[in-house]
């Protein structure tokens, strides 16, 4: 059976964005460590905004990125991903369709008859998957920088229940970066 994965990167003070994410420039290292966390992924699952904010690694221009970078791009460019949202008429990245509602069944389904890890990311989405007990994993790349405003990682997780977190993993990285990943307790 295959895993749901939330994956984000958070401002200290546990925010995840402000459109701008000037604030989140990758720790050195840290790019070829999240391809590696982002290899199993076979299937995005994407809100609308995170979607738009992703989409730039279809057509990025390869001269200005590094090689680590390059290699998130195969990464991210094979893998499926679907995108739910009400808003949009269509998606113009390859692998990629679009899905007016979000459905806990159909995602239950994937997870059993998928042959590869998929990961949700968008803080409406991520709730819903919460709420329903569809996440296996918690991955968080910690940036030691205050933002104050945006979207706030904390709401995603719902306040009305309780999660139990097992510690699988902790990584500490240049400029103060720091990775957790928990596996959420059954």
């Amino acid at each position: 059976m295959a895993k749901l994965h939330y994956v984000s990167v958070m401002s200290l003070d546990g925010y995840i964005g402000d459109d701008h994410y000037d604030w989140s420039t990758p720790a050195k290292g840290s790019v070829a460590f999240i391809t590696e966390v982002m290899r199993p992924i076979g299937t995005y699952l994407y809100g609308r905004k995170n979607f738009e904010t992703m989409s730039f690694w279809e057509t990025p221009d390869l001269e200005s990125v590094g090689a680590e970078h390059r290699e998130f791009v195969q990464v991210w460019q094979s893998a499926e991903k679907i995108v739910y949202s009400k808003s949009l008429k269509s998606v113009t990245t390859r692998k990629t369709r679009l899905e007016k509602d979000f459905d806990v069944q159909k995602i239950r389904e994937m997870k059993t008859k998928s042959a590869s890890d998929l990961c949700i990311g968008g803080p409406t989405l991520a709730n819903l998957a919460f709420r329903n007990n569809l996440i296996d994993e918690i991955h968080l790349f910690i940036v030691p920088t205050t933002i104050g405003n945006a979207i706030p990682v904390i709401p995603v997780l719902p306040k009305d229940i309780v999660l139990r977190l097992d510690l699988i993993e902790e990584r500490r990285f240049s400029e103060g970066w720091v990775y957790l990943r928990y596996g959420i307790q059954v």
